[in-house]
């Protein structure tokens, strides 16, 4: 799982021409939980049924041309490795912003949990 290699997948999609933006987040492990406790690593696990229905509903929605995820699944993560890799192409910017945004949100909540190791 890399960025370069996601950005020529995009790139190599057969609609990407009605794509005026891409959009790419990428989550990495960092050293402190939300509540400010030390990190020093983390495992992430994926319901894969749900990440497939968040993806499908994200492609539907207007403008957009296509959406891909990435996520590091069930292997021990340190501090600094890449999570998750989220792309969104699509016509315009309030477009793919959005939904960039929502289905990050909803891929958080529904679709993946977390088990933090702390120091």
């Amino acid at each position: 799982m890399d960025l370069p290699a996601i950005i020529n997948q995009m790139k190599q999609h057969p609609q990407i021409s009605k794509a005026g933006m891409v959009l790419y987040h990428n989550g990495i492990v960092r050293a402190t939980s939300r509540e400010g406790d030390a990190v020093t690593g983390l495992t992430v696990t994926v319901d894969q049924a749900k990440l497939d229905e968040i993806l499908a509903e994200a492609k539907a929605r207007p403008g957009i041309v296509e959406v891909l995820v990435y996520i590091q699944a069930d292997k021990p993560l340190m501090v600094g490795d890449d999570v998750m890799f989220l792309a969104v192409a699509g016509d315009i910017r309030e477009n793919v912003i959005d939904t960039l945004s929502h289905t990050l949100n909803r891929i958080k909540a529904e679709a993946t949990s977390k088990t933090q190791v702390l120091a």
